[in-house]
């Protein structure tokens, strides 16, 4: 039961991007043919709203939902992996047609064909979860190191 609040969050930001269109394959496919302006300024919105949010959380004047004090470090910079995996992504969002939160919100509105889309991002995941150790990017971090 305490867990109902998320659940409940999920179910509204589900409601407002299929208000938004945001899950819709007709905009994605217009935003990646450079035909409107709709996506971009939902992602630009986001990401400005984002920027705003941390650095309220890095100077104090935000607090989590619990007054907990929070902080958001710095990552580390990678412009080559930042690219490469940005290309993926995007290629498996122009793709498939939606990327990783509308696919559950599609699911659950009964967009069948949905299902070979999350079927393939679930198994992208587990094919990086076993290959990850092998990859580049991966450091072994001992769990008694603070990093």
């Amino acid at each position: 039961m305490k867990n109902l609040k998320y659940l409940l969050v999920g179910v509204l930001f589900g409601i407002t991007l299929s208000k938004a269109e945001v899950i819709s394959w007709f905009r994605i496919y217009e935003m990646f043919k450079l035909q409107s302006f709709h996506m971009f300024g939902v992602i630009g919105t986001a990401v400005v709203l984002g920027f705003f949010i941390i650095r309220g959380f890095n100077r104090k004047v935000l607090k989590s939902a619990t007054g907990a004090m929070v902080r958001v470090e710095e990552k580390k910079k990678g412009t080559p992996r930042n690219l490469i995996g940005g290309i993926i992504f995007g290629l498996g969002w122009a793709l498939g047609g939606a990327c990783p939160g509308p696919i559950f919100i599609l699911v659950g509105k009964g967009v069948v064909s949905i299902l070979v889309v999350l079927f393939g991002a679930l198994l992208g995941a587990l094919l990086y979860h076993i290959l990850k150790f092998k990859l580049p990017h991966y450091v072994f971090r001992s769990p008694n190191k603070k990093t």
